[in-house]
């Protein structure tokens, strides 16, 4: 069974960082893109950042030059440093993954259950 584990979230001040993590375990023949993204109350889940196997990022608009996506493959392992955070960041974050488990299958999405950021001012 694969499963996509969150952590690192918690409440900081307007200005603060954190750093999250999103840990892919289970039986895996390959990891494709992963992405963080996040919902606050009221909205609709957004895209935060997409990082491909090979490296490649591309993140939304409203964290450009605050948040760096990265990836570690040899642990199957994903993060999000998020600088000079703001209120708005405010959200449950979610990891997702798109994993093959076998040679023979072709991926699909796995998510994570989220990890809360919060931000006061």
């Amino acid at each position: 069974q694969v499963q996509l584990a969150e952590s690192g979230g918690g409440l900081v001040q307007a200005g603060g960082s954190l750093r999250l993590s999103c840990i892919v375990s289970g039986s895996i023949y390959a990891i494709g893109d992963m992405g963080w993204y996040r919902q606050a109350p009221g909205k609709q889940r957004e895209l935060v950042a997409v990082i491909t196997s090979g490296g490649a990022t591309n993140c939304a608009d409203s964290v450009k030059g605050r948040f760096t996506i990265s990836r570690d493959n040899t642990y199957k392992t994903m993060y999000l440093q998020m600088n000079s955070l703001k209120p708005e960041d405010t959200a449950v974050y979610y990891c997702k993954a798109d994993i093959s488990r076998w040679s023979f299958t072709p991926a699909r999405d796995y998510w994570g259950q989220g990890t809360q950021v919060t931000v006061s001012l």
